[in-house]
């Protein structure tokens, strides 16, 4: 009876961490699926900043070159049997817009949003330069993610940890009374 609970509370809280995990790399778009997985890394980026340009060609969907398009960026050629490149935003993109990413490989397009965040990147000096110490504070686990979205899947592990708890509990309190 207890395994029963446990893997309840347990198929509950994957679930939850399901919903919160951001997809590695798009298979499909509103116009269709595509034969190939692609994605745009990081998915919000500010102005003059890089981004990843990933295709998936494990599984045999594109073989060709693949041509990266969008109004932010200078249309960019993956070369077969490579799998990323890199596109510098440009500086002129606006604020909290999305832009729209379009991978093309064996005839078959597909695309994907690029959200411009509010901040400019600082530019890498040009030149010799000194030596300032470790920059740090920026990235690690959280790397790519914003407030509302850390916010919702604490709420949905939250949630979900706590009706498994209630189930549990009240699957124990059926037997519990003592009819004397």
């Amino acid at each position: 009876m207890r395994a029963i609970r446990v893997a309840s509370a347990a198929l509950l809280g994957l679930g939850a961490l399901a919903l919160t995990a951001p997809a590695a790399v798009a298979k499909s778009d509103a116009a269709g699926i595509t034969p190939f997985g692609f994605a745009v890394v990081p998915s919000t980026v500010a102005a003059g900043g890089q981004v990843a340009l990933q295709v998936d060609r494990d599984h045999g969907g594109c073989r060709g070159s693949v041509t990266v398009s969008s109004g932010v960026f200078d249309t960019v050629t993956i070369a077969p049997r490579r799998s990323s490149a890199t596109a510098t935003v440009d500086w002129d993109a606006r604020p909290g817009a999305v832009y729209q990413v379009t991978f093309t490989c064996d005839g078959v397009s597909g695309s994907t949003g690029l959200t411009i965040s509010g901040g400019r990147p600082t530019p890498e000096p040009l030149g010799p330069t000194v030596p300032r110490g470790v920059h740090a504070g920026e990235g690690g686990s959280a790397g790519g993610f914003d407030a509302g979205e850390i916010g919702l899947g604490v709420a949905l592990i939250a949630g979900a940890a706590g009706t498994a708890y209630f189930f549990a509990r009240r699957r124990g309190d059926v037997g519990g009374v003592n009819g004397g």
